[in-house]
């Protein structure tokens, strides 16, 4: 392995670390701040299974830092190896030179080399020779300190090598009794639910079913407001298209440059929540809990600490407000012919007509008291097509 490679790959491998390490944190932070009762075994549970899932990725991110390591201290090991048997040569050489010099009784012998020149061009030769002599004896001598400065050198990176790697190796056992120590909450959670898996899943189903209720509804009222912004834009632009695609915003000049600049941000949005981790993917995905069950999220859910807000991801419109089941609220922002939707707030800060910025406090973030959670329902749209928000986002 090359030196660039190695810098690279480890550095990378260092990131993820971290990355990880860091998540486990926000996790304990957000999640396991207050013990669970009884009540909350089915939250629990899926809160474990993600704690779970992290802490194997670090396992595992450790476990290649590690191998990497021991390759390199192999090279490393190699590579002194090498450098000590050139060492050994140079210096068996420096010690022959030495010796054959002594030999030649030094002084006398030189000037007895010299006058027995046949002629001054042959002295001057002779001369000349004499002095590489020397200065070939005196490059040698260095060349021999330099080989052992660079041998003291690998030597002290390998050292400090082999205390990163114990320093892994303990740093994956302690990872190791932390998995124990969650699996064994974990089964103890799933023997909690079994008993009352029926009633679990008569929730579940529920929940599923009212998701796709406030979907529907949703759409119907995104078609609305559609319709509603295009006649508007007709009546105030003259050059406007007469039609257009079904349910599609007919947009503005103005509305045209905003699309444009959300579009060139994608891959850098700023989260809607700050302090935040991802409890649930988008798209259609298997339940954690059950499996052969599969859920199909609209967006993305991110639990955060109790009282926080969510922030809008970008300059636009507050389309409308929303209230939804258990009186939560739900902000839906346009950026031209694009729509954010801040779903389950407990009270907005803002209106339907406002002008927002980006970073903008939209709304506090409603805490489920019976899960204990607070968690924000982010889900993105272009027109009535829902996007992935993953890739908007920006990456952490």
């Amino acid at each position: 392995m090359s030196f660039p490679s190695y810098n690279q790959s480890k550095k990378e491998l260092e990131k993820q670390r971290k990355e990880y390490k860091s998540q486990i944190s926000r996790l304990n932070r957000l999640l396991f701040a207050e013990q669970k009762n009884e009540k909350n075994a089915f939250e629990a549970l899926k809160d474990i299974n993600k704690k779970i899932e992290v802490r194997n990725k670090l396992i595992n991110t450790i476990n290649l830092e590690a191998k990497l390591l021991a390759n390199q201290i192999k090279n490393n090991e190699r590579k002194i190896d090498k450098l000590n048997k050139n060492l050994s040569a140079l210096k068996a050489d420096y010690a022959d030179m030495i010796y054959k010099s002594y030999k030649s009784k030094s002084q006398q012998s030189r000037t007895m080399f010299l006058l027995s020149s046949q002629n001054f061009y042959q002295a001057y030769k002779r001369l000349e020779y004499m002095k590489q002599y020397r200065s070939f004896r005196k490059k040698q001598g260095e060349e021999i300190v330099l080989q052992a400065k660079v041998i003291e050198k690998v030597k002290d990176s390998l050292v400090l090598q082999k205390k990163e790697k114990d320093i892994l190796i303990l740093s994956e056992e302690g990872q190791k009794k932390e998995i124990e120590a969650d699996k064994k909450n974990q089964e103890d959670l799933i023997s909690k639910i079994k008993k009352k898996e029926s009633k679990y899943k008569r929730d579940l189903r529920k929940n599923v079913k009212e998701e796709k209720r406030i979907a529907a509804k949703i759409d119907k009222l995104i078609k609305a407001e559609i319709a509603k912004a295009n006649r508007a834009t007709k009546k105030k632009f003259k050059s406007a298209p007469k039609t257009t695609k079904k349910n599609e915003f007919i947009l503005s000049p103005e509305a045209k440059i905003l699309a444009s600049k959300f579009e060139k941000n994608k891959g850098n949005l700023p989260w809607p929540v700050e302090e935040s981790i991802i409890t649930r993917r988008y798209g259609v995905q298997p339940h954690p809990i059950f499996p052969g069950i599969t859920i199909n999220s609209p967006g993305m859910h991110f639990t955060t600490s109790k009282g926080s807000d969510a922030t809008a991801i970008f300059d636009g419109e507050v389309l409308n407000v929303l209230i939804g089941s258990g009186k939560t609220k739900n902000v839906m922002v346009r950026h031209g012919n694009y729509i954010t939707s801040y779903n389950h707030l407990e009270n907005a800060y803002v209106k339907k007509g406002d002008k927002i910025v980006t970073g903008q406090k939209i709304g506090k973030i409603f805490t489920d008291k019976v899960k204990n959670k607070t968690t924000l329902i982010f889900v993105l749209f272009k027109n009535t097509k829902r996007l992935n928000p993953k890739s908007w986002l920006a990456k952490r």
